[in-house]
């Protein structure tokens, strides 16, 4: 069965140049595996330039920052200026950082947005490649319905249990999947099991992964050079580092940019609908980092 061609989410990817820095400014950073230094909360990152990018976007890797290109604001940040903010300019992240207020409000609106524009890019997904039906149409109410109150005003969204509204969206999106997968598959074979599991380092170079259940799967440093990952699920599955060189991930469920970013891969690399390859996949190494147009991480 060919593969739908899911719907644009380009309003639930990161768009630096619409933002502040929030995620350079706003939260702590403790020295760590995944950070180089320690920041405070509400201070600017010192790598962060004058035009409010960051200045080692392209070595964060090399220069301690894993954790940076394991973030992702699914888009929130923008929004979040847009809704406390509004059209004007934007605060440098000196004036962010010395304004604690304006912080708060712009802190408190990311952190709800973020988790609504993550569940909505997993539904976006799941209503349009699934099969005419009820459980489409549970999809897509639930994805409207998500939408509508991403688009609520700063009130509104300060006042939103957005952890209940992941909850929700949980057991449709395993719904989702498990039709998809079965769907994938041959008749009676049984998708391999890996759910939850640390499966850092793992050599399964050129492994039979098709249908596989890796949601929540440390795959940290993984050998899948060659894999087939077609239609499995990797919703919440920790990539970085891990190698995906030739592997197949056409129909992966669930991927994000950002585990993208984080993992390796290369020009023969095969990726879901909808998620493009990053730049620097064809660089030496292949490594784990994000593109160059700006990002922050």
């Amino acid at each position: 069965m060919p593969e739908q061609a899911v719907r644009s989410r380009a309003h639930l990817q990161a768009d630096c140049s619409r933002c502040a820095a929030l995620c350079c400014v706003l939260p702590a950073f403790s020295a760590s595996a995944d950070f180089a230094l320690d920041k405070p909360a509400g201070t600017p990152c010192p790598n962060l330039r004058a035009d409010a990018l960051c200045g080692i976007h392209e070595q964060l890797v090399e220069r301690g920052f894993p954790g940076c290109v394991a973030f992702d604001c699914f888009g929130a940040g923008q929004r979040a200026v847009e809704v406390v903010i509004g059209p004007g300019p934007r605060p440098t992240p000196a004036a962010l950082g010395a304004d604690p207020a304006l912080s708060a409000d712009l802190g408190a609106a990311l952190g709800v947005l973020r988790q609504l524009h993550e569940v909505l890019w997993h539904l976006t997904e799941a209503a349009d490649r699934l099969p005419a039906g009820p459980l489409r149409d549970d999809v897509e109410a639930e994805r409207t319905e998500v939408e509508a109150l991403a688009a609520s005003d700063r009130a509104v969204l300060v006042g939103l249990d957005a952890a209940a509204r992941r909850r929700r969206a949980g057991p449709l999106l395993e719904r989702a999947s498990s039709e998809l997968r079965a769907r994938a598959l041959p008749r009676g074979q049984r998708p391999a099991r890996h759910r939850g599991a640390d499966r850092s380092g793992v050599r399964w170079r050129g492994a039979r992964l098709r249908g596989a259940d890796l949601r929540g799967a440390l795959l940290l440093g993984a050998d899948l050079r060659g894999a087939d990952l077609r239609d499995a699920d990797l919703l919440g599955a920790d990539l970085r580092g891990a190698d995906l060189s030739g592997a197949d991930l056409t129909g992966a469920l669930f991927v994000t940019r950002t585990q993208l970013d984080a993992a390796r891969g290369d020009a023969a690399t095969r990726l879901p609908a909808g998620l493009a390859r990053p730049s620097l996949w064809t660089r030496a190494g292949g490594g784990p980092r994000g593109d160059a147009a700006g990002r922050r991480g």
